[in-house]
């Protein structure tokens, strides 16, 4: 009926959302019981949307029932959440949108305080919310982000120090950053953060200790969940190119769904064995091409979005030389750490940057042409290296 009164708009005023009464009843007011043309095409195209959102959800509830993941026909359908101040740059129109793809994330939280949020902060909010979603909340967790990619990520028997040791890892990126925390922040972690301009703080909760150190920090915009997304939750993600778009399964594989293997002749100890597996999953949300350095829960050194394998772990390494100055040492955090990339490493010169740095082990997918002689390259240099089989390309 909807779709029928908005074909015949010429003649028919269709109402789909109760917040146009008032505009209808006061239209009908001052024209004599009638509605103009143009209130009844913005009417029509109102309801045109509305009932092709239904016919998407239908369309996508067939296309999962029936396991048709490259249908030949996609519909997206979205309701606007919230009208942004402007796009990626302030010449750039934006908007948000919420799909109903089954996970709770960040239009499903409750902002207690601060400015509205902005495109880029909705942006770098969800990346940061993505990784510490990976991470079970038995261990308290942090993620510090920056343009998308993290900054610090650590693992803590507390928030408190989960944050100090992300904060660690690049104190100087971490200005202006977004943090997300797997637990509900409490006095203490509060306290901790407000220490330095941050832009916004994401959370399962907040106890009223935290409440009341973060409300004087007037700018900071602190969102609060019902609850993490659900990491593994199969969705599909969208990009837009010229004359259309390419959609492809969200990366939901982690630690449990990995057959590794040992390549090297020294076995990892059980430390850089746990070390490298917490580095994989952080890896797994730095832009390719991706290099972390780990060591006892908590990233050391992050080399992201270059388009050289080799110079990802340099500048990892040099950042983490910038860390230990900030700390008032000289040397690199890296020293003793593990290694994970988020793709293979095509040569040896990766395997010997990464044991001159002073990497103890490498997680990496493998699958390079020239694998034997990077097992070869670590095996010289005494290093343990895995084997994921899997890659973890982000872009």
């Amino acid at each position: 009926m909807n779709r029928a009164a908005a074909k015949n708009h010429d003649g028919v005023t269709g109402i789909v959302d109760p917040a146009d009464y008032a505009v209808i009843l006061a239209e009908l007011a001052s024209h004599g019981g009638a509605t103009t043309m143009a209130t009844r095409k913005a009417l029509a195209a109102k309801a045109f949307a509305r009932t092709a959102s239904y016919d998407a959800a239908i369309s996508g509830w067939f296309q999962t029932h029936l396991g048709d993941r490259e249908p030949q026909r996609v519909i997206i359908a979205g309701e606007r959440h919230m009208q942004l101040r402007y796009g990626e740059n302030p010449h750039q129109s934006a908007a948000l949108y919420r799909s109903r793809d089954g996970r709770t994330g960040l239009l499903d939280a409750r902002q207690v305080q601060g400015k509205e949020l902005s495109y880029n902060n909705i942006n770098d909010a969800d990346a940061a919310l993505e990784c510490v979603a990976e991470f079970d909340v038995a261990e308290a967790a942090c993620v510090i982000v920056k343009h998308a990619n993290p900054c610090g990520v650590a693992t803590g028997t507390t928030l408190a120090e989960a944050y100090a040791k992300a904060f660690a890892c690049d104190p100087v990126s971490a200005f202006g950053g977004i943090i997300a925390l797997n637990r509900a922040i409490d006095g203490t972690t509060a306290q901790a953060i407000s220490g330095i301009f941050t832009e916004v703080i994401l959370a399962p909760g907040a106890n009223d200790d935290a409440l009341k150190i973060l409300a004087t920090k007037k700018n900071l915009r602190l969102l609060l969940l019902p609850e993490l997304p659900q990491p593994k939750t199969p969705t599909r993600v969208f990009k837009s190119i010229v004359g259309g778009f390419l959609v492809q399964s969200r990366d939901a594989t982690g630690l449990a769904e990995i057959e590794s293997r040992i390549v090297t002749k020294r076995q990892p100890t059980p430390q850089e064995l746990a070390d490298m597996r917490f580095a994989w999953l952080v890896a797994k949300h730095v832009k390719s091409n991706a290099i972390v350095f780990a060591r006892s829960g908590a990233t050391v050194g992050i080399g992201a979005g270059q388009m050289s394998r080799i110079d990802s772990t340099r500048i990892a390494v040099s950042k983490s030389l910038d860390a230990a100055s900030h700390a008032g040492g000289n040397v690199p955090l890296v020293r003793g750490a593990v290694l994970a990339s988020d793709a293979f490493f095509p040569f040896a010169d990766g395997i010997e940057a990464a044991a001159e740095a002073g990497a103890t082990a490498i997680i990496q997918p493998g699958g390079s042409i020239k694998d034997d002689e990077v097992i070869k390259a670590a095996d010289a240099r005494d290093l343990a290296m895995i084997f994921t089989g899997q890659r973890h390309f982000r872009h």
